[in-house]
């Protein structure tokens, strides 16, 4: 009975103060040669992920200016990928392979 109190109450308490600090912020889908939303705001210290799903066709999440070699995936046809913005300013990124593929983090 002390067993299934001790669990109940555990289970309680990890419902009430879940700790999210792992999740992102943002999710952005890479899918139809696009980047969706295309512009996103963020807090400071907040991560952004990209998931990658095109049926089949490679897109990579390329930074430009100061994230230039910094903020850069693998080319992924399925996946996710992940960073997290420091500091504030607004940040572009491009597809390498895809030109036309463009997207912005603003970061508040």
């Amino acid at each position: 009975m002390l067993a299934v109190a001790l669990a109940t109450s555990a289970a309680l308490t990890a419902c009430g103060s879940e700790d999210t600090s792992d999740e992102p912020a943002v999710v952005i889908d890479v899918a139809n040669m696009a980047y969706s939303p295309a512009s996103v705001t963020i807090e400071a210290g907040q991560t952004v992920q990209w998931r990658f799903d095109d049926n089949g066709l490679p897109h990579d999440v390329a930074g430009d200016g100061p994230l230039e070699g910094l903020l850069q995936s693998e080319l992924l046809t399925e996946g996710t990928y992940e960073y997290t913005f420091d500091d504030p300013g607004t940040y572009t990124y491009h597809c390498t392979p895809h030109a036309s593929m463009v997207g912005t983090v603003i970061v508040e």
